[in-house]
């Protein structure tokens, strides 16, 4: 166990900062989240302030004196960063790197090279899903709704047909599948195994986003049935074309973390020995840290050279990478701080003792809590965090595949039916040139759908395994 997951612990077991009972405490949590929506919605805060704020307003109503509620949020955005700030990091150089030296323009052109008719949502799907394993949602929108476009204008075909899929790749990676923030930061918050949720991530994604994206594509191609607005439809430099690294080559180094945190994960079952070398061995080659560090590492080599990149035009790449992610940095920061003080408040013992007695799973309870504050707050990674916070001692007696079960239910229920409150929302929205009602009725009940049948292939595993 490491230092920081002891400390973590550590502050999970001290006495509550408030003496509230169960009531006052629920009373707390339902102000606190009204006060983060109120302002994101109403008065469009930053997220970051808003949580900062509403963690200070949930310590007030459960009755907590305000310095140690202070303590709280500033000692869960502390732990928070520190867990997971710096593979978010270097997720964003994976990222900067791949799009700029044309890597991710390679994989899609290769790709669509070999795709055609009823085949390409189906290859629309994958770019997105691959592409989308060390991207931020909101890069991988912006780097792949031009290219659906593109393809959905020359191929004459349906721009829901294809853009669907496309959204259902990213969103589900996005929900499910580490490095991305919120998975990480409830792994570190439930104790789970990252490698072994990783595995079962990625087989509760696959019949989710086949469901969800080329499925779904057909009704929604049915309901909204729009062209590919000219406006938004780039033109790409020929002269880029010839500067590309491999597809090959590419898509390996996209792998290469994938890979070493998976060999983690089955060493783990079947060394089963933390003595063993081969197993501490494998400790380090597949903790996220240096699974992601070699990446970035040999990026700069198979993507960066390949495509003509200079030293100073790497470390110009990186330098630009990390510009846009300090926003991210602090919501999820700041999550954690709303996280941690929801924890010191006695808000998940509460939780743990009134749900006790209940007969409803504790991993479809895990989910409708995330549910719950995906559609107050809009945020996927908020809702992720917050709940991986307010359902952590529902891990407690859990084994180790029902915890990393329990991330993957609360990532599923993070992002239930995103709406007027969520900026992906109108990302799309702008994107593809619907109005409000379009965007609803397509990528609204898209995310559903990836809610609701992440969910339910979480509560189907946990029966047989």
């Amino acid at each position: 166990m490491t230092r920081l997951s002891v400390e973590m612990l550590a502050a999970d077991a001290v006495e509550p900062i408030t003496s509230a009972g169960h009531a006052q405490l629920g009373i707390a949590v339902l102000a606190g989240i009204a006060v983060i929506v109120l302002l994101i919605t109403r008065f469009r805060l930053h997220a970051f302030l808003a949580l900062t704020i509403g963690s200070l307003a949930l310590g007030a109503f459960a009755g907590a004196p305000l310095d140690k509620a202070i303590a709280s949020f500033t000692a869960g955005l502390g732990s928070t960063v520190a867990g997971v700030g710096v593979l978010i990091a270097l997720g964003a150089i994976l990222g900067k790197l791949l799009a700029d030296s044309g890597g991710a323009d390679q994989i899609v052109d290769t790709i669509l090279a070999k795709a055609g008719g009823r085949s390409m949502p189906w290859a629309m799907v994958l770019i997105a899903s691959v592409i989308g394993l060390p991207l931020f949602f909101e890069v991988g929108i912006v780097l792949l709704i031009p290219v659906v476009l593109m393809v959905a204008k020359r191929g004459n075909y349906s721009l829901m047909r294809i853009g669907v899929p496309a959204l259902a790749g990213l969103s589900v990676m996005h929900a499910l599948i580490p490095p991305h923030p919120g998975p990480l930061a409830a792994i570190d918050t439930v104790k789970a195994n990252l490698g072994l949720t990783l595995a079962l991530g990625i087989l509760v994604a696959v019949p989710t986003v086949i469901i969800a994206g080329p499925l779904f594509s057909r009704f929604a191609a049915r309901w909204v049935d729009v062209p590919a607005p000219d406006r938004m439809i780039p033109q790409r430099p020929s002269e880029d074309l010839e500067k590309r690294p491999g597809f090959g080559v590419t898509v390996a180094t996209i792998m290469l973390p994938v890979a070493m945190m998976l060999s983690k994960a089955l060493v783990d079952i079947v060394v089963d020995d933390p003595t063993h070398l081969v197993q501490r061995v494998f400790d380090v080659v597949g903790s996220p840290l240096i699974a992601l560090l070699a990446a970035v590492i040999v990026g700069m080599f198979t993507l960066g050279r390949p495509a003509g990149f200079s030293k100073e035009r790497i470390s110009g790449a990186v330098e630009k990478g990390l510009m846009p992610i300090a926003g991210i940095l602090l919501i999820v920061g700041a999550g954690g701080g709303f996280k941690q003080t929801l924890i010191d408040s006695g808000v998940g013992q509460m939780i743990l003792e009134i749900s006790k007695d209940w007969s409803i799973p504790a991993l479809l309870l895990a989910w409708l809590i995330a549910v719950a504050i995906r559609l107050a707050t809009g945020s996927a990674t908020v809702a992720t965090i917050s709940a991986a916070g307010l359902a952590a001692p529902l891990a407690a007696d859990m084994s180790t595949t029902h915890t990393a079960l329990l991330v993957l239910a609360i990532g599923a229920g993070s992002v239930f039916f995103s709406h007027v409150n969520d900026a992906g929302f109108w990302l799309v929205k702008e994107y593809f040139g619907l109005d409000v009602g379009q965007t609803v009725k397509t990528w609204s009940v898209m995310e559903t759908i990836i809610s609701v049948v992440g969910g339910g292939v979480v509560l189907l595993l946990s029966l047989v395994i």
